[in-house]
């Protein structure tokens, strides 16, 4: 165990002498602590003056040396929850017990977001994940018990000593992900942390130790103990990391994918010497690679996840024609529906299902533009089904551009940059962002004399559809338009 008086500039500096790969950014740890040591520090004495301990702990000592530390802080002490809270009460601004059941007080103050953790000794009962809560009563016990090493370090207030019993500081140098005991005991506690292993791989770029990759491939299947809501939570969070890419082939590698979503798995097609054509898995991750490029400076989770999903159609619908040549016709729609399946079966909200099933419905509809067959009309529809997805699916379409022929991958962006430039021109003839009939509900029942009710919307899209095809009509040619229709439809005489 090491344990050193910190954090200071000396031990900064003797913390470099010992890990000398540690950035800049972690060599400046003080800084970040002594950002939030005033709030901290008044909280450590609080507890001293009470006879506790209190330690900075886990992801918010990992953030600090990383450079990154934001407002969340994490605590541990020796102190019980009703503890806590008399110990809070009237220097909080607010508190919330949530997380009480599992010996959890959260407290603000200064706009720091303070969460303080009962010592935990827990033991699992090895079916869920949930733990069966007994109280710590040492501080190196309780760093046992944490996911992996790079959490597991503290520093206490407000003494700022440095406790790192499981070699944290260096495996955050090395960048590493480890576990304080062995994987297969971690795991086994708690599955939900071989997700979050490929998640610290993809957000921080850390390389997953071969015990660990082991104990994750060999107990994939302990995943399934997991609620969907919290794989969910992880994957959003591995899939928004800085390389996703990483995060991505380690859930395929260990066989965590297979348990809840297999589709991504499933990208990994056969390709037989007769029937050549590109490995569909590895275009996938080329192309969340280039959405990722185009996306801005946050992540967007919608398009990302529209990028991983667009041709997990593929699969389904593989054929080999009589020339040998390899077609996946409809795979959108096919893909589509697979996606709305498994983000529903990972509890998504259905707003986010809805955007990322439409891009993926979409994606494919560009193809075939370069050919000159694209009338106004056609350009209108597609900024009409894209709607408020429109800039998203220009990513999209253009991260799918993955040829490697650079004629044609040139042609492509050519095209491309074409059709908005061509999007841009209607836009500024026509509200394009707005296609809707010229006449609207109350006009229409008004000119035909009829109630509210299912008439009045099939004229409404009879009309939508006379607007994408022909562009903006006056007020005379609307409502000439719609007599028309009714009178073939035997409404109007």
């Amino acid at each position: 165990m090491s344990e050193t008086s910190a954090p200071n500039a000396a031990d900064a500096a003797a913390a470099q002498s010992v890990a000398p790969g540690l950035s800049a950014a972690q060599r400046n740890a003080v800084a970040e602590l002594m950002r939030v040591s005033p709030v901290a520090d008044e909280l450590g004495r609080r507890f001293a003056r009470a006879g506790f301990e209190l330690h900075l702990v886990g992801g918010s000592v990992r953030d600090a040396l990383l450079g990154r530390l934001g407002d969340d802080l994490d605590f541990c002490t020796d102190a019980h929850p009703d503890d806590t809270l008399r110990i809070v009460r009237g220097w909080a601004e607010a508190t919330w017990e949530t997380g009480r059941e599992f010996g959890t007080i959260g407290a603000q103050r200064e706009g720091l977001r303070l969460e303080i953790t009962t010592f935990r000794a827990e033991s699992y009962d090895q079916i869920t994940r949930n733990p069966v809560v007994r109280y710590g009563t040492n501080l190196v016990d309780d760093l046992r018990r944490r996911d992996f090493t790079i959490n597991a370090m503290a520093v206490s207030v407000p003494g700022h000593t440095f406790t790192d019993p499981y070699g944290g500081l260096a495996d955050l140098a090395a960048r590493v992900i480890r576990t304080p005991g062995t994987p297969r005991e971690s795991f086994g506690d708690d599955p939900l942390r071989m997700l979050r292993a490929a998640r610290f791989a993809a957000q921080l770029g850390f390389t997953v130790q071969p015990e660990v990759h082991a104990a994750m491939t060999a107990m994939a299947t302990d995943l399934d103990r997991i609620t969907a809501e919290r794989v969910r939570d992880e994957f959003t969070k591995l899939l928004c990391g800085a390389d996703p890419i990483t995060g991505l082939r380690l859930l395929v590698d260990t066989g965590l994918a297979d348990r809840f979503l297999p589709e991504l798995t499933g990208l990994k097609l056969e390709i037989d010497e007769h029937a050549q054509h590109k490995d569909v898995y590895e275009h996938t991750l080329i192309v969340v690679s280039n959405a990722v490029r185009l996306e801005g400076p946050e992540c967007d989770f919608v398009l990302r996840m529209a990028a991983l999903m667009h041709d997990v159609g593929k699969p389904a619908t593989k054929a080999v024609g009589s020339d040998g040549r390899v077609s996946f016709h409809h795979h959108e729609v096919v893909g589509a529906k697979l996606t709305k399946q498994r983000m529903k079966a990972m509890r998504f909200p259905k707003d986010v299902i809805s955007q990322v099933v439409a891009l993926v419905g979409l994606h494919l509809r560009f193809y075939g533009y370069g050919r000159g067959e694209w009338t106004d009309s056609a350009v209108r529809r597609y900024v009409a089904d894209a709607g408020e997805l429109l800039p998203r699916l220009h990513k999209l379409t253009r991260s799918d551009c993955t040829t490697r022929n650079r004629r044609k991958a040139r042609q492509l962006a050519s095209d491309y940059d074409a059709l908005e430039e061509r999007i841009a021109r209607i836009q500024a003839e026509e509200d394009l962002a707005r296609v809707r009939p010229d006449l609207d509900g109350n006009a229409i029942m008004e000119l035909l004399g009829v109630p509210p009710g299912p008439l009045v919307g099939q004229a409404w899209r009879h009309l939508k559809e006379l607007r994408l095809e022909r562009g903006p009509m006056d007020r005379d040619e609307a409502e000439a338009e719609l007599l028309r229709w009714a009178r073939e439809q035997g409404i109007a005489g």
